[in-house]
């Protein structure tokens, strides 16, 4: 195992072990769903930096995969959705997280007269060689841990989860972004790494990777301040500025003229005819706001039209899109 692997291990076995509770802090709310407590030692146990639970995409009892279990925080909302037998699977490679978030579904199942633990199968196992079958999963999801893999493993990560994923199924992340330079000495220190703050990734880079896999639907839906690398504390020339983002990666095929990437850009046609046609699939009524693509905004802006406005990326997007 690779140092800086070995050094995230012993990290989050110690959070395991003693709840860190200043170890992540989420820039989300914490889901409130009807009918829902949450234990307060997986409150305390929550090391992520964004949401991953969006009901959307949680419909039809999907199965879903969780890498990273945590206190099992997320895994209790997911199974919220799916009240089957092992219909959510937790999947960590720490064996004193696994055993924290077993007991930590016993004080749940005191809490939610609905739950039962068997709803969660706690499985051993890491996220560069998954414990599930091809095509097996709805919805995949992990919060804050690809972030501390190094390129290498990243991309063998996320491959892991493609290959999991069924046709259309989702790959739902939350993970720190820094579209400055991070120096090499921050991301060489293992520690920092496994903080989730030395791996963070340009916000084009970590979007690059995903498609590059296969994605070929890729939505922002969350971006937010995060964290400050600042120059008394880290040896560095000037404060680097991470954000936490929220996207989901779909196993939609890939288009011939490339991925579909959903950046929170919107078409707004204002013209007096009764409609707008591109002849490319997207129609435009007049004075109603579309969701597009990064690749319909530009050919839109291609065409120069004084009646057809593109919004700049909001770096939020909710579905309802042109695609």
């Amino acid at each position: 195992m690779s140092s800086y692997l070995e050094t995230t291990k012993n990290v989050y076995k110690k959070a395991a072990e003693t709840p860190d509770v200043g170890l992540c802090c989420t820039t989300t709310p914490v889901w409130q769903l009807p009918g829902l407590s949450i234990p307060k030692i997986m409150l305390e146990m929550n090391y992520g930096c964004g949401s991953t639970v969006h009901p959307r995409d949680l419909v039809n009892n999907p199965t879903i995969a969780y890498v990273g279990v945590g206190g099992g925080m997320e895994l209790l909302q997911f199974a919220y959705f799916n009240r089957n037998t092992s219909g959510v699977i937790g999947i960590d490679v720490v064996d004193e997280m696994l055993e924290a978030s077993a007991q930590n579904f016993l004080q749940a199942e005191k809490e939610n007269s609905w739950f039962k633990k068997e709803f969660v199968d706690l499985r051993k196992g890491d996220a560069l060689h998954l414990p599930l079958e091809d095509s097996s999963i709805d919805v995949a999801a992990q919060n804050c841990l690809f972030n501390i893999f190094k390129k290498e493993d990243l991309i063998q990560a996320l491959k892991e989860m493609f290959r999991v994923l069924k046709p259309h199924g989702r790959l739902v992340l939350s993970d720190p972004i820094c579209n400055q330079v991070m120096p090499e000495h921050l991301q060489d220190n293992d520690t920092l790494r496994a903080l989730c703050l030395s791996g963070a990734l340009p916000l084009n880079e970590y979007i690059k990777m995903l498609t590059d896999v296969g994605f070929g639907t890729i939505e922002i839906r969350a971006r937010r301040p995060y964290r400050i690398l600042d120059t008394n504390t880290y040896n560095i020339n000037e404060n680097l500025f991470i954000e936490s983002v929220e996207v989901c990666a779909i196993k939609d095929p890939m288009p011939e003229d490339g991925p579909c990437v959903f950046t929170g850009k919107t078409a707004i046609y204002f013209g007096s005819e009764e409609y707008f046609d591109d002849h490319k699939g997207h129609v435009l009524m007049p004075n109603q706001p579309l969701s597009v693509c990064d690749k319909t905004a530009g050919d839109l802006n291609a065409l120069q039209r004084p009646d057809v406005f593109i919004s700049d990326s909001t770096f939020f997007y909710d579905g309802g899109g042109c695609c």
